[in-house]
């Protein structure tokens, strides 16, 4: 399919789900919103926070408001069902068809609202095409009910395979597998794998060893994880770093250094060269070990190897100095991060941010909070309540045109309505 027509067909499904913008919903709503009434004057300042905690230093409390507008348009009759019957029709086209982007959009804005039996309704649809007989096309619609959570579909749809004229290879089982692990479904995955193969024939390959031994770590049955790596060598798979890196996470994550340690000397053993996910479960473990120190050098020797950190390095790093209560080393780490050419997200931010409030440093709590919005911006409910835990203890600590500042900030970013009396 072309650009143009992919754009095309994007934007037609896309108008159906268009927010009414903050404006317009706002003029439609005025004359139910009450008119608030003008504070008696004097030195105290009213500001809401949604979800926040009144404070009562110097008789400030906060509250913010979300003035985020319901989806008034898809609460019309017959709304989604127009989407349903455009997309329905615009199927009758081959290059229609072909496009993954407008099918993944429409079935996750449907997930969304909670449509199931619309998004079985649509891919049920796909099977008058001629494509139905073809393997991957088939594939496509069991990850699209993945994705949607609907796996008792993804799995009626292999079972019909052979119905609807289509062969059933190992492409096909590993998208069922798939299927139920995005769903987190882990035991039906272990199921799947010890029933299906024997049964139809398939030879499992490096793709279904992978995603059932993410399912044993998932699950924590590390010995079964293990084992598999066995089997799968004796059946002349041998394990690639993906193999060796869900081991390493899962190991490490949990506590099980010495066996994590082991699959670090085969990984070395096969020549596997470990790559950053790798270093950052041995990062984890160490932290989880409260050996912090030891960790940093783990950073230095992964750029002594030519293996650059990344985010996420750093931010679990950064949890063990917030843990150690170490304010030099978290915002050393956290300057390192940015000179480095990374960019903090969330996951940053709201670690630092927290810490910060905890050793009282509220100022530089303010500052990455202003950070924090200048990026990630809009319309996140944890944002919200970070925002609220910081303008509360600015207000508690008397930090008055801080806890403004900020207010005013999420006023723009997240188009609050606020009342901010003015003070005398």
């Amino acid at each position: 399919m072309s650009k143009a027509a992919e754009a095309s067909s994007m934007r037609r499904l896309a108008g159906l789900f268009r927010k009414p913008s903050v404006s317009s919903t706002t003029k439609s709503t005025r004359s139910a919103t009450p008119t608030s009434t003008k504070p008696s004057s004097g030195p105290n300042i009213s500001t809401v926070v949604t979800s926040g905690k009144s404070t009562s230093k110097s008789t400030i409390s906060s509250a913010v408001t979300s003035s985020e507008p319901p989806f008034k348009l898809e609460k019309r009759a017959g709304y989604l069902q127009r989407l349903v019957k455009r997309f329905k029709k615009n199927c009758e086209s081959d290059e229609f068809r072909n496009n993954n982007k407008t099918y993944d959009y429409t079935v996750s804005r449907l997930k969304a609202r909670g449509k199931f039996s619309l998004i079985d309704d649509i891919l049920q649809h796909q099977k008058k095409y001629q494509e139905i007989s073809q393997e991957h096309f088939v594939i496509r619609l069991i990850k699209l009910y993945g994705s949607a959570g609907m796996v008792r579909h993804a799995r009626k749809l292999f079972d019909e395979m052979p119905e609807l004229k289509c062969d059933r290879t190992v492409l096909s089982f590993n998208a069922l597998l798939s299927a139920f692990t995005y769903s987190k479904e882990f035991g039906e995955v272990k199921k799947l794998f010890k029933e299906l193969p024997g049964k139809l024939g398939i030879e499992p390959d490096l793709i279904s060893y992978n995603i059932v031994i993410k399912a044993h770590c998932e699950t924590k049955s590390f010995m079964s994880a293990l084992s598999m790596v066995d089997t799968m060598q004796k059946k002349g798979v041998e394990p690639d770093i993906i193999t060796f890196n869900m081991l390493l996470d899962g190991l490490f994550r949990n506590g099980r250094i010495a066996d994590a340690e082991k699959i670090w000397g085969l990984m070395e053993e096969k020549n596997v060269v470990p790559d950053t996910w790798s270093y950052n479960s041995k990062i984890r473990g160490l932290v989880h070990e409260k050996r912090v120190s030891k960790a940093v050098e783990l950073l230095k020797e992964m750029r002594s190897k030519g293996i650059e950190p990344d985010t996420n390095s750093y931010n679990v790093l950064i949890s063990g100095y917030c843990i150690n209560g170490d304010l030099k080393q978290v915002m050393k780490l956290y300057g390192e991060l940015k000179k480095n050419g990374l960019s903090p997200d969330r996951v940053t931010y709201f670690r630092v941010i927290y810490f910060l409030c905890t050793k009282d440093e509220l100022e530089m709590a303010a500052e990455l909070c202003k950070e924090l919005l200048d990026r990630w911006g809009k319309s996140n409910n944890d944002s919200r309540l970070l925002l609220n835990s910081v303008i509360n203890e600015l207000v508690n600590d008397s930090k008055i045109e801080e806890a403004k500042q900020l207010v005013e900030l999420g006023k723009s970013k997240f188009h609050y309505k606020l009342e901010l009396p003015k003070s005398e």
